[in-house]
């Protein structure tokens, strides 16, 4: 028997049905090539969770997936509220995907807040499980509702499906010893189960994760286990819910190779701890907590076995000073943090700058300005770092494309840093940090040789012959300085922020050494080498879509389905921002229009447009959430057809 399949382009909202099976005495099971789930409900209903794990065991499976949390800023919203619902966007499909997907085919609304909130991106026909238990006069009123949504026809668009989620996950407990409060906690594992059911995912890793996660409450475990247990059950015998659904997995989508789930931020990490052992360095972490960034303290906090020291410091001055300092000490420095810190840190970058020292950057942006949207994402940063600090301070900036692409980022800023002695900016941002995909585990044979040599004694002859240490005559190459180690024997040399003499590394005020140290450093930055950027243009497209960072699929897919539809259109992504590939020019002025995609107001745009002096067109958006393919796809026909 075979099922019925689309190709990869995304084209759709509604996933492709294939054949159906009903085995005797069974439900019906049919097969989809791809579904999008959405579980949503308040802070506290452990939404994140639930996603997280149907992502696990989804991942394990084998589907292609892609992932999008989304939550509130505060640690525990109002409950009931609108801004209070949290949500888990899981896409998942038999064939290689790029993005959550546009439009949830399934809502779990845990209470009226998380229906209302999330209602209209459903497209007609989209199922809905529904808590009624929370469908309380107060609790429909406290979120506009005039009459119950269950009732009044404002659904009958869509397949509803009501179950008292808390009623059940209470009778499922009643045998604990526990209180209708604790009982009911466990309704999301009840909801998980559920889910579970309908989509033939695996429960024997869900159970395990549960068992580990209340090892010292097994009371606890039990108790939510029991739960998992009966939302499956309920599925499998209920009339409400006659069908299920296959999803298989995604076999031709990967590589041979060995596959985990991983979130942007976990991969930047290992990629960091990648990175120190290429350069056989110790890797050192200074940080100050701030979101989304403070995944990459809490998860290199865990791996001082492979020799990274974490300093959770009292501010971000504090984090990057360290850091620095580190670096001075011969480690792989980072400092990790999003926009707001990456304002208090821009003194000491400019003073890395002046040092020549190798040191990460890492800004998981987020919405701005200030504190702005602490758990929503956008991509504007890009001028911040190119340009936030006082005199002329280049500092490269590199850009990972999708959470698996974190990992390689993180390798690439590292060997820039490490070559070209200099601090590098790595631009992820919440979408990535937080989403998740497939990642392709890496043979450590294949990953870069970052080794470095310090400075080990004098490196320049005087006139009168005497040997000496300068520590700022460069690699002709490179134009990178030696990296002296405190301590090491007749290597003494000053630092400080105040303008170095070239060679000796003295105080200077000589205006002439002053302009040959700004160009030089410049010279260093223009002069790093990257890869040229590759453009994808099957057919000779008179228009190009150029993107950074996050933006990679959904431009991917919107691309995939014009291309689909009939339309001609290349696409090129940058990684490395500062500086462009050398090719980067001679691609764009090889076409006749150019489209930025960007979730900011045209920051790439206005760096393209000033260096290149191409009319390069913006298509911008800056509401917190990830572009939607369709609706780019629309856009860039739009701007084909102008």
């Amino acid at each position: 028997m075979t099922s019925q399949v689309s190709s990869t382009t995304e084209q759709a909202d509604e996933p492709v049905v294939g054949e159906q099976r009903k085995p005797a005495g069974a439900k019906d099971v049919r097969r989809l090539d791809r579904v999008i789930i959405r579980f949503a409900g308040d802070s506290g209903d452990g939404m994140q969770l639930t996603g997280d794990r149907f992502t696990s065991e989804t991942a394990s499976f084998g589907n292609d997936l892609s992932t999008l949390p989304n939550f509130p800023a505060e640690i525990r919203a109002p409950a009931g509220t609108l801004p209070g619902v949290s949500s888990f966007q899981l896409h998942f499909a038999d064939h290689d995907i790029l993005t959550p997907g546009d439009a949830p085919n399934v809502l779990v609304a845990m209470n009226p807040a998380a229906l209302k909130a999330n209602v209209s991106d459903l497209p007609r026909g989209a199922e809905v499980i529904v808590n009624t238990d929370e469908f309380t006069k107060r609790a429909m009123q406290k979120v506009g509702y005039g009459t119950s949504p269950l009732e009044d026809g404002s659904l009958d668009g869509y397949s509803v499906h009501p179950v008292p989620l808390t009623t059940l996950t209470v009778e499922a407990l009643k045998e604990f010893e526990l209180s209708r409060k604790e009982a009911e906690r466990s309704k999301n594992m009840f909801a998980l189960g559920l889910l579970s059911w309908m989509y033939h995912r695996p429960t024997e890793g869900t159970e395990k994760f549960l068992t580990t996660k209340f090892a010292k409450k097994p009371a606890i475990a039990a108790a939510n286990i029991a739960a998992f247990r009966a939302g499956w059950n309920f599925g499998e015998t209920t009339e409400d819910f006659a069908v299920s659904y296959e999803v298989a997995p995604a076999q031709s989508a990967f590589p041979a190779g060995t596959y985990r789930n991983i979130s942007g931020n976990l991969a930047l990490s290992y990629g960091l701890i990648a990175a120190s052992r290429q350069a056989d360095l110790p890797l050192y972490l200074g940080s100050y907590p701030i979101t989304p960034a403070s995944d990459i303290l809490h998860e290199l906090s865990k791996h001082k076995n492979f020799g990274v020291r974490t300093f959770q410091a009292e501010d971000e001055i504090a984090g990057i000073g360290a850091a620095l300092g580190a670096a001075f000490g011969g480690s792989l420095a980072v400092t990790t943090t999003s926009g707001p810190g990456v304002a208090l840190k821009s003194e000491t970058i400019g003073l890395a700058v002046s040092l020549e020292l190798p040191l990460l950057v890492v800004d998981i942006q987020r919405g701005g300005p200030s504190t702005g949207l602490p758990t929503k994402t956008e991509q504007a940063d890009l001028l911040q770092a190119m340009y936030g600090r006082n005199g002329e301070a280049p500092v490269p900036v590199v850009a990972p494309r999708t959470p698996a692409d974190c990992f390689e980022a993180a390798i690439e800023a590292a060997r820039i840093a490490l070559t070209y002695r200099t601090p590098v900016f790595l631009l992820s941002d919440g979408y990535l940090a937080n989403g998740s995909e497939p990642w392709r585990i890496p043979e450590t044979d294949g990953l870069p040789d970052l080794r470095v040599r310090f400075a080990q004694g004098p490196n320049h002859t005087l006139d009168d012959g005497t040997e000496v240490f300068w520590p700022y005559k460069r690699d002709p190459g490179t134009l990178a300085r030696p990296w002296a180690i405190p301590g090491t024997p007749g290597l003494e040399h000053r630092i400080g922020g105040i303008e170095k003499q070239d060679g000796t590394g003295n105080i200077s005020y000589d205006p002439a050494n002053h302009d040959f140290m700004v160009r030089t450093r410049q010279a260093k930055i223009d002069g790093i080498d990257v890869p040229d950027i590759e453009v994808d243009d099957p057919d000779g497209a008179s228009a190009l879509v150029l993107g950074w960072g996050s933006t990679y699929g959904p431009i991917t897919a919107a691309v995939r389905r014009l291309r689909t539809a009939g339309e001609s259109i290349a696409q090129a992504h940058l990684r490395h921002l500062n500086p462009f590939p050398s090719n980067l020019g001679a691609v764009l002025k090889g076409y006749d229009k150019v489209v930025i995609p960007e979730m900011n107001l045209g920051q790439l745009a206005t760096l393209i447009r000033a260096k290149y002096l191409v009319d390069a067109h913006s298509y911008n958006q800056v509401n917190g959430m990830p572009f939607k393919a369709e609706q780019l796809a629309t856009a860039l026909k739009e701007a084909i057809d102008d």
